[in-house]
Parts: C-alpha cells; sequence; structure tokens
C-alpha cells in the first residue's frame, strides 16, 4: 500500500520545491532505506530535529561511487549528519564466517550491495570531498560501537577510532536525541562546530587532553593497543565501566599526535521524554519511492510492533546493548504506549494482533536497583548472572499491567512479546503471576529465550546465568502450559564458538541437547562485532575482567567441529562430529545407545559403556538430584513431529515427547 510522500521528509529537490523551501538546514544521510518508522535511527533523529523547527532532507542509500549523488539536495545550511543505519554495514553484508551475504532486509527488494563496506567513513568521506569544510556529525549503531580504537574482524586488525577515519568533526554515540538537539542549537547559533566539545554523548578531536570539559580517565592509545593485547584488553574495559551517564568520567585515547574525547555519556530520556520522541509525526512505513522495487522488508518486523523501553541490565558480553543504550532503563508511560496501538489499530493493514510489545528485553520497565539511581551502575559485577543481586528489583508488575490495557483496546485479538525475555529475571518475579498471563495470553506458538549454552564457565565467559535456571525456567513453563490446556513450545537460542567455549563443553552441549531430544535447526556462530567485551575475549585471548587468559576456538575448522555438533543428527556433519569426538575423547557416543550422538562406521567397533550421569551432570554444573531435561521444539515444531504440551488432565504428565 502507498501512503503520500508529502508526508514523509523530503527526499528531492521537488519535495522540498513542493514545501515552500528555499534552502534546508540537514541532509540526514543514512545507510537504510528510508523507513520513516521510530524502529529506525535516522527517522527518529530527523523527526526529532523537525519538532525543533529545523529542515531536514534525507538522502537514503547513495550511490556512493558517484561524488554527485551527495550533491543532489544541494548544500545544506548548517551541516550533514551521517549514519551507517541499524546495524553495522560489516554484519549487514557479511556472515560470522565471513561470506558475502546474498540479501539486505534494509534495502528494497532485499537487494544487497545498496551499501558500501565502512557505510558512515565512506559516506562522510564523499561529503568531505563534495562539500568540503561543512560541519559534519557521524552517529548511529556504527559510529557508536567503532568510537574507540577497536578491532575489526572483518580486517582482522585494530582500527582507529571512526571519528578519525570518517573526517567528521562530532560523533554523538548511543540514543542521540540530546545531543543532537545541543549540537543542532549551538550550530544555528552560529557556534563552529570545533568549538562544540563538550556535549554529552559525544566525542571530538583535541590536540590537548587538558581541554577536556568533564573529570577524565586516560586509556591506552590505538599505537598502544594495536600493539599489544594486554593494553587492548585493559582499554576495552574501563570503556565498558564509563558508560555510565550518573558516574561515568571521560575517556581519553591518543591517536598519533591527536586525541579522541569521548565524554561522559548523556543521561538517559525521562519517561516524558520518551512518550515525545515515540509520538513524532512518524508515517511508519518505508517511503513510496519503494513500492515498484519490492518495498523494505525490514517494516514487517515492526510495523505492528511496539518498542516501550530503551537500556539493558542483562550485561550479556557477547551483545553490544550495554555498550550503545547503556544499562540503565527508560520507558515509556502506559498512556502513550496505549496510544500508539489505538492508532495501530486504524492502519488498513491491521488484523487485529499487536506482533510485540517489547525493547532490547522486553519485560525491563525498572531500573535493576534504586541504588544504581544515585550511585550508577555497579562497576564489578552484574545484575542477573552468574547469580541475581540480592538488590535486584524483578517485579513485573509494572509490565503485566500495561500489557492488560493493551489486550482490552477494541480491534485487539491478541497482544504478542517476541522480543528477548530474560528467563533469570522472570524467574525472579517475587509473585509469579506476569509467567501465568504470558503463557495465557502473550505467546504466538513458540517462547523464544536465549540459554545460549549448559555449561558452566562457557556460560560465565558470556555472562549467562547458569543451566539449572533456564531448566527450572522450563519446567514452570511446561506446568503452565499443561495447566491451561496450551499448544506452546520452547525454543532455546544457542551459540557456538563463543570464547571460553572447547570442544569438550561443545560435546556437553551436543549431550544436553541429545537429552532433551532437541537438535537446533539454525546455529548461531559467535560474531565478534565491535566494542564487545566477547569480542576482546576473542581477539586478544584475554578476559578483561581478570586478565587470565581465556581459550578462543578461532580457526574455521575448529568452529566447524562445534557448530556440527549442534546439529549432529544432518548426514552432512557426520565426519566432523566424528572428528570431534575422537579428538575430545568421547569415543563413548559413537554406537547405537540412546545416548550417543552418531553411530560407527561399518566395521569399526561400537561405543564403549557410556560416561556416568555423574560425570555428565558435574560438566555441566547439574546436580545428580535436579529433573531430567525436557524437549522443546524448534521452529515449525508441529512439521517436524514434536508433541504438544498435554493438559493436565489428559493421560500421563504431558511432557513432550518426539513421535
Amino acid at each position: 500500500m502507498s501512503f503520500d510522500r508529502n508526508l514523509f521528509l523530503p527526499v528531492t529537490m521537488k519535495d522540498m520545491q513542493a514545501r515552500g523551501w528555499d534552502g534546508y538546514d540537514f541532509l540526514l544521510i543514512t545507510a537504510d532505506a528510508y523507513v520513516d518508522h521510530p524502529s529506525f535511527g535516522a527517522a527518529v533523529i530527523g523527526r526529532v530535529l523537525e519538532a525543533e523547527g529545523y529542515r531536514v532532507a534525507v538522502l537514503a542509500q547513495p550511490d556512493w561511487k558517484d561524488p554527485a549523488a551527495f550533491a543532489a539536495l544541494g548544500r545544506p545550511r548548517l551541516g550533514v549528519l551521517i549514519s551507517g543505519g541499524n546495524i553495522d554495514s560489516m554484519v549487514a553484508h557479511y556472515t560470522a564466517a565471513k561470506k558475502r551475504r546474498s540479501d539486505d532486509a534494509y534495502s528494497p527488494g532485499r537487494r544487497a550491495g545498496l551499501r558500501p563496506d565502512h557505510a558512515t567513513v565512506v559516506y562522510a568521506n564523499r561529503v568531505r570531498e563534495v562539500f568540503g569544510d561543512i560541519p559534519i556529525v557521524i552517529g548511529g549503531l556504527e559510529a557508536s560501537l567503532r568510537r574507540f580504537a577497536h578491532y575489526d574482524y572483518w580486517e582482522d586488525k585494530v582500527r582507529r577510532s571512526i571519528l578519525f577515519d570518517s573526517q567528521a568533526d562530532i560523533l554523538s554515540y548511543g540514543m542521540g536525541e540530546r545531543s543532537i538537539r545541543e549540537i543542532a542549537a549551538r550550530l544555528a547559533s552560529g557556534t563552529p562546530v570545533g568549538e562544540i566539545t563538550d556535549v554529552r554523548g559525544t566525542c571530538v578531536a583535541m590536540k590537548i587532553p587538558a581541554d577536556c570539559a568533564y573529570p577524565r580517565v586516560e586509556v591506552p592509545s590505538f599505537e598502544e593497543v594495536s600493539a599489544d593485547k594486554k593494553a587492548y584488553a585493559r582499554a576495552n574495559m574501563v570503556e565498558y565501566q564509563e558508560h555510565d551517564a550518573v558516574v561515568g568520567k571521560a575517556v581519553v585515547q591518543k591517536h598519533g599526535r591527536d586525541w579522541l574525547i569521548v565524554n561522559p555519556p548523556a543521561p538517559p530520556l525521562t519517561t516524558r521524554e520518551m512518550d515525545a520522541v515515540a509520538e513524532l509525526p512518524y508515517v511508519k512505513e518505508p517511503h513510496p519511492m519503494y513500492d515498484d522495487m519490492g518495498g523494505v522488508p525490514a517494516i514487517e518486523e515492526v510495523r505492528f510492533s511496539v518498542t516501550h523501553n530503551r537500556g539493558c541490565f542483562g550485561a550479556c558480553n557477547f551483545c553490544s546493548l550495554a555498550f550503545h543504550q547503556g544499562r540503565t532503563i527508560s520507558c515509556r508511560s502506559h498512556e502513550s504506549v496505549v496510544r500508539e496501538v489505538k492508532a495501530l489499530t486504524d492502519h488498513p493493514g491491521f488484523k487485529g494482533y499487536i506482533h510485540d510489545v517489547g525493547g532490547p528485553s522486553a519485560t525491563f520497565r525498572r531500573p535493576s536497583c534504586q541504588k544504581q539511581l544515585k550511585c550508577g551502575m555497579c562497576k564489578n559485577r552484574a545484575c542477573l548472572a552468574p547469580e541475581p543481586c540480592p538488590n535486584l528489583d524483578a517485579d513485573h508488575t509494572d509490565y503485566m499491567m500495561l500489557l492488560r490495557k493493551l489486550r482490552d483496546i477494541p480491534k485487539v485479538k491478541k497482544v504478542f512479546v517476541r522480543s528477548g525475555i530474560r528467563f533469570d529475571y522472570l524467574m525472579k518475579d517475587p509473585s509469579g503471576e506476569f509467567f501465568t498471563d504470558l503463557v495465557q495470553h502473550h505467546i504466538s506458538g513458540q517462547l523464544k529465550v536465549a540459554p545460549e549454552h549448559c555449561v558452566a564457565h562457557t556460560l560465565d565467559y558470556m555472562g549467562k546465568p547458569h543451566i539449572e535456571v533456564y531448566e527450572k525456567f522450563r519446567e514452570k513453563y511446561q506446568k503452565l502450559n499443561r495447566r491451561y490446556g496450551k499448544e506452546q513450545y520452547l525454543v532455546p537460542y544457542l551459540i557456538s564458538s563463543h570464547p571460553g567455549c572447547t570442544l569438550s563443553d561443545a560435546v556437553q552441549l551436543a549431550e544436553w541437547l541429545n537429552r532433551q531430544g532437541h537438535m537446533p535447526e539454525q546455529v548461531q556462530d559467535f560474531y565478534p562485532t565491535p566494542g564487545t567485551l566477547a569480542t576482546c575475549m576473542w581477539y586478544t585471548g584475554i578476559d578483561p575482567r581478570t586478565m587470565k587468559p581465556v581459550f578462543v576456538p578461532k580457526t574455521p575448522h575448529d568452529k566447524a567441529l562445534q557448530r556440527a555438533l549442534m546439529q549432529w543428527r544432518k548426514p552432512q556433519n557426520r565426519k566432523l562430529v566424528l572428528e570431534a569426538l575422537h579428538k575430545a575423547g568421547r569415543e563413548d557416543l559413537i554406537g547405537y545407545g540412546k545416548h550417543c550422538l552418531v553411530r560407527p562406521d561399518k566395521g569399526a567397533p561400537a561405543a564403549a559403556k557410556p560416561k556416568s550421569e555423574e560425570r555428565r551432570g558435574k560438566q555441566t554444573g547439574k546436580s545428580k538430584s535436579a529433573a531430567p531435561c525436557r524437549p522443546s521444539a524448534p521452529s515449525g515444531a508441529k512439521k517436524a513431529g514434536w508433541a504438544k504440551a498435554k493438559p493436565k488432565n489428559a493421560k500421563g504428565r504431558g511432557i513432550n515427547k518426539r513421535k
């Protein structure tokens, strides 16, 4: 369906003329197609500036090989804003195996190749070539995660801060509404861009670090972290710890003759401010210029979804959220979310289903504890893993009441929760009432959660709870499904080849999956994205939290062995699984017993007596008295032959079994 292009920010000179503009203030360049939806960062920044009275034009996915493409809308009055898109451009282009992707959901018709590698750098250099000394501000996820000297997985080297490679004047990191308003106001007042150096949530280059406006801490220079992996690990930990809007200091890092100044993070938006940003006049659709190109597929995931929060104190070491949005939670009011859902019911394509009411983690609507509001986040401990902090506030009542209000809106048939749910946080809810509501009303056939692994020390490197917590959660989930007669499955997300995961650990994960009768349809190899603690481990072989060595499965063959073990039933994986079991000294898993992963080669002897349950329990950190694993269904469960969870009064205990 097509929408009036005049409802969008202008994308051509003709659009600007139709508005009677004789010029404009900011050119907003994005590596994604232009989708005017609050899930797209470029759209948010454009609408925030529009609300402040500025004229903003959008240049989406310009042809980076042609300088003229960047001059198509003329020179803006105040400056150029550049975003690499909703995800890092290298992640958009390449798999974890560094293979080129064949499609791009953020481009029209899923067409790949409409953005360059390192899009923010390429775009900024083109703008500098075309417009000379015009103020350039870079932002978005790509810029945010690459604000310090960082390891680049695709080039296998440490790169400078993206601020220097892009030749930009200012880098806005994190959620940029506050910083972009202040930058725009100063530019509009005539302040030279070189004097805008003290905005929180931004990075700038200086000749003398003493000119920094805030208390500061210095980390090893670009040259040091490039040459010394211990220096890299030390720097990464400081950078992570100082990302705190309450107590964080500025972080300075020398790059050659210049200094990178990373000012403290901007304070999170208040509930009132979050409401205002969420309710700006977004069309919530791709621009109609893409109608004949197949539209923009990324809208399908968010068109009938609502984001109600920001930030995540889950602190998974492989996740970039903590380094981008921060660990402090911000949320919208019930009234604002209700207004948005009511508006969605008038959408011509609405069929009665709200696909998600979530965010980084759906159930986070409050600080992890009251202490953090005054003292910031604890630097040397996580809120949830390996065990929840005694001060954790896990009351889910507010989120539960929000969902109940949404269920009562006319025309709404179902409200689903599909964002990540921290099962460990849910299990600490003192009342347990939300869990009951979740099972009864908010699951669309499958609930996806992320235990990630089953071996205790591997989970510690990931920053995840131990597997016993997941098993207790799964048992309660199945009991509730039986109680209410629901046919709903649990799909566990798992990661292979994470730093700290040995081949022996991968074998234990395969055993754990085999005992519960589940083989994942898809496997996610660990992906070293910029800025995360796990990427630091992958590059340096050091855990930056302890500065102790950590094993890293790096070679393609090592990673293939671990991945094959998670899908041991696939015929094409047989040789790899056999090799892995021999290497790990686990020939007891080669044979015909239920505990075995593969049968022996023709003529080869069957497995000897299996390893004891006691040994397996110790390896996974599971006690002998723990309840046995029960199967969870993968995607396409009914088709694959998974039985439903039986009602309480059905014959037998209602445990899921494979047919």
